[in-house]
């Protein structure tokens, strides 16, 4: 007798590869770096969560800083549990593709920018990498703060720690305007690049006679449009930091964030400029193209119409009619050659003084 499946025996669930990789990988794969700062000064030596936890109650003072690369659910999880990390904000790390914002779950703040890399045309073989953006995530408490980077470089604050240590004894959060000041002057340098770019197409489209593709000025408008979508929502983020929270932030900390929001804002002002600039010249380059097109057809109509005249007077000339004029004449082939000429060289002249030659 077949086996039959028992409807009321409960059905065990059957774990996908990502499920069987998250248990099997360490929470120690996912963490790059957890460092405890004491003073404004990092204390020698890589730590573990818990151990780094142990230092900070042994001084009594202080932060940790932990840096993760992509973690898993279960690793995400870990940590949470050892830092008291709201599980709303242990969703977004895991799942990523965060629009730029700033929540706030009891006392601490879940940042969320997008980083932007750029390479030159030149430099690669899919135009859709010319703009590359990436995700980097801050939690940042009153003695924490843990980066979570998604296809993401960090800014290296090396320079930061040693040069402006009384900034890093403000706490976590400087570390987190140092990390957003970074990517903001990046952006920068970015809008720099594509600046030269967009001068460059709107040469070529405005100078006369020149060739362009307009395939380039479609390529520029998306990537323009890929960095417009994740620099334009940071200033929002930027704002709430500057307004809100200051039971978190210090004041200090608040003038320099009103700093990167005022450079933010304008790298997002250059950003749009640049859009509606290449929407005008993608506006301007049909209208070039239709015209060049309508100057196409026209010269194509005065070569018709100029071979059409001597076709129809051979053609006439070739019925086979006894009574014809000029027919049995003498010079009547150069005469009809001359006509011919004659009534070319008149529709050439008033072809070219009507523009269509």
């Amino acid at each position: 007798m077949a086996n039959v499946p028992n409807p009321l025996r409960p059905r065990k669930k059957k774990l996908t590869q990502p499920e069987v990789t998250q248990f099997k990988v360490p929470v120690e794969e996912a963490i790059e770096h957890c460092r405890v700062f004491v003073d404004g000064e990092a204390l020698p030596g890589e730590y573990t969560p818990r151990t780094a936890q142990e230092a900070l109650r042994e001084y009594g003072r202080g932060f940790i800083w932990v840096g993760m690369h992509e973690p898993y659910e279960s690793q995400m999880t870990q940590v949470a549990s050892e830092f008291r990390i709201h599980e709303l904000i242990v969703e977004d790390t895991v799942q990523a593709h965060q629009r730029p914002k700033l929540e706030r779950y009891d006392d601490q703040l879940f940042v969320v920018a997008r980083s932007v890399n750029y390479r030159d045309h030149d430099e690669v073989k899919d135009k859709r990498q010319i703009i590359t953006t990436g995700e980097i995530q801050m939690i940042v408490a009153y003695d924490f703060l843990i980066t979570v980077r998604h296809s993401a470089k960090l800014p290296n604050l090396a320079h930061c720690i040693n040069d402006e240590q009384d900034l890093v004894e403000l706490g976590p959060i400087a570390l987190a305007w140092k990390v957003l000041d970074m990517m903001v002057d990046r952006y920068k340098e970015i809008t720099t690049l594509l600046e030269t770019e967009v001068d460059e197409v709107e040469e070529e489209v405005f100078t006369p006679g020149a060739q362009f593709n307009i395939d380039r000025i479609y390529m520029f408008k998306r990537e323009i449009l890929e960095m417009k979508h994740a620099v334009a929502p940071l200033s929002t983020a930027l704002q709430a930091m500057v307004n809100d929270h200051k039971d978190l932030i210090p004041k200090k900390i608040r003038s320099y964030l009103r700093d990167v929001n005022d450079h933010e804002l304008v790298v997002r002002d250059e950003v749009a400029s640049f859009d509606e600039r290449l929407t005008s010249l993608i506006d301007a380059s049909v209208a070039k193209v239709s015209m060049q097109q309508n100057s196409d057809m026209r010269t194509i109509s005065a070569v018709v119409g100029m071979a059409a005249a001597p076709t129809m007077v051979a053609g006439i000339y070739g019925m086979n009619f006894d009574h014809m004029p000029e027919l049995h004449t003498e010079y009547g082939y150069p005469i009809a050659l001359l006509v011919m000429v004659g009534i070319v060289a008149l529709m050439f002249w008033w072809f070219r003084r009507n523009n269509w030659l």
